[in-house]
């Protein structure tokens, strides 16, 4: 299992959160002031400090905490690309926004001394994308080390337990809200799944000249498909997930009559994920029997 195709390639506003939280913790590391971005509601409410929760929002406390911090953000790129740059940024704005309130409300109940200083991070952000990415991806690899058993989406679960224990109680508390802002984002609250950024607002991001690894200058020519996709709603998922292989090129130009039937395992599991049957196929012989890439077919279908 993994993102997808490796960079920032069609996933540019991830990019741009990347390099600013490793920017914020690097500038703020050098200096030895990292506990000074970590913030309390007595800062915002009392002292005004807005420009300490703008900067904790991006920067880390530490640098563990910045290199499995990354790590993930960097994964999660695949809902970027799935769900395209226009609806992931509204997506990135409510997670932050309401786990940052979740954790005001939290300090203000708990009265925990421990608790009057968060963590810094973009905990929010990392947190609520486990929520999806516990419901939306497949297992689609399992092994056995001394008779335990693992899959392919133990590792990111293992680095996400990693940052949420990395301060205690001081980054449980905005682990925890992020987990309850991704579900309130996939309860489709106030049909906050339907919202998105108008576009020329998005393309500032893959304007943006970041040095990152696998980005070339045609990311910002071929932004998003999704993003920049026309509307197909009301059209059956089978009618348009073909467009989007176009787009993706998941599929070569090879007869569907000479390509390996998809497993039969394989085309239940993505069945009882809620996807058509004959949907699924299609998808998993584009895909080339591919389960994470007919799953990432299926749901540009479904999202569009």
């Amino acid at each position: 299992m993994n993102g997808g195709p490796s960079g920032f390639n069609n996933a540019p506003v991830t990019r741009t959160i990347v390099v600013a939280s490793a920017v914020f913790t690097i500038i703020f590391g050098i200096q030895s002031r990292s506990r000074n971005i970590d913030w309390s509601y007595q800062d915002i409410f009392k002292k005004l400090q807005i420009w300490k929760l703008i900067v904790s929002v991006f920067g880390f406390s530490s640098t563990p905490e910045l290199v499995f911090g990354i790590y993930l953000l960097y994964y999660f790129r695949l809902f970027e690309r799935q769900i395209g740059s226009n609806k992931y940024t509204v997506f990135i704005l409510f997670s932050i926004i309401v786990s940052i309130l979740l954790e005001v409300v939290a300090q203000g109940l708990l009265r925990d001394p421990s608790l009057n200083i968060l963590t810094s991070g973009p905990y929010g952000l990392i947190f609520s994308s486990f929520v999806p990415f516990y419901f939306d991806i497949p297992i689609s690899t399992r092994f056995r080390v001394f008779s335990l058993n693992f899959s392919d989406k133990t590792f990111i679960y293992l680095a996400g337990l990693q940052l949420f224990l990395s301060s205690w109680k001081r980054s449980m508390v905005p682990g925890i809200c992020g987990i309850l802002a991704g579900s309130l984002y996939r309860l489709n609250i106030f049909r906050i799944r339907r919202m998105k950024f108008p576009e020329c607002v998005v393309s500032l991001f893959s304007r943006i000249s970041w040095p990152s690894i696998g980005s070339s200058s045609s990311t910002a020519s071929s932004r998003n498909v999704l993003g920049s996709a026309p509307s197909y709603a009301g059209q059956p998922v089978e009618a348009t997930f073909f467009y989007f292989l176009c787009l993706r090129n998941y599929a070569a130009p090879t007869p569907l009559s000479s390509t390996v039937e998809p497993p039969e395992e394989v085309i239940t599991t993505l069945v009882s994920m809620g996807f058509d049957r004959n949907s699924a196929r299609q998808a998993l012989v584009h895909a080339r029997n591919d389960i994470n890439a007919a799953t990432n077919i299926l749901l540009e279908a479904q999202s569009h």
